[in-house]
């Protein structure tokens, strides 16, 4: 008996890169792309009527742009796991997804085996952080405020969950080397490798992290780890 292959739902309104992500992840045993849609009120609609493993979702479409369709479908699906589709430079784009519960970033361009990695590691509860991403996130988090310009919005901040700092304090120095491979973009196969423990232990080992921390995803976790310098930078 195998086992089921990974169900993605890709969304983004170029069918060119619909197209392209179709043919790299046909490649890969274990992953089949079943649906598709161009803009985010389908991506939502497909998602709630087939519930896919892992939906890969455009930011820019037009309509309803990814992250609203993101908002909305795990408003309505809070276990939807969805890996935000970006390009270089749209910081503000993964800002706001992070805090919409997004499970990851990945670049438009990224390399055929990240994108394989990518799928895999969220259909198993993971997060793969594109380095690139997760630079530009960095980035933000240690660059000053710009001055307020009144005739701009200031872009939103990665806010630190309330009791953050005091989680932090209270993890196990176990749950401590866990949190510090999750902000390396380890997986969870990786950190038991690692570590020489069980899967399970693992798992069990991040839920406690994301708790403590009041993180809702490991990518928030991983990016706390990086601003209150757990992880050097």
């Amino acid at each position: 008996m195998t086992d089921a292959p990974v169900r993605v739902l890709i969304a983004d309104d170029d069918a060119l890169v619909r197209g392209g992500i179709r043919f790299v992840l046909s490649m890969v045993e274990g992953i089949d792309v079943a649906w598709e849609a161009g803009d985010g009120a389908e991506a939502v609609e497909k998602a709630l009527e087939h519930r896919p493993d892992v939906v890969l979702m455009d930011v820019q479409m037009p309509g309803t742009d990814g992250l609203t369709a993101l908002i909305r479908l795990r408003e309505s699906w809070p276990e939807a796991v969805v890996i935000i589709l970006t390009t270089f430079g749209e910081s503000d784009y993964v800002t706001r997804a992070l805090a919409g519960g997004a499970a990851g970033f990945l670049l438009k361009d990224a390399a055929a085996e990240d994108l394989a990695r990518a799928v895999r590691a969220a259909a198993n509860g993971d997060a793969f952080l594109s380095p690139a991403v997760t630079r530009q996130l960095l980035d933000g988090l240690n660059a000053p405020a710009p001055a307020a310009s009144p005739a701009a919005s200031p872009a939103p901040g990665i806010e630190l969950p309330e009791f953050a700092e005091k989680g932090l304090k209270e993890l196990s120095a176990r749950e401590r080397e866990v949190l510090v491979l999750v902000a390396q973009g380890l997986s969870n196969a990786a950190i038991s490798t690692q570590l020489w423990i069980s899967e399970a232990t693992v798992k069990t080992h991040v839920s406690r992290v994301l708790t403590k921390l009041g993180c809702e995803n490991r990518v928030q976790a991983a990016l706390i780890a990086h601003r209150l310098g757990v992880v050097r930078n």
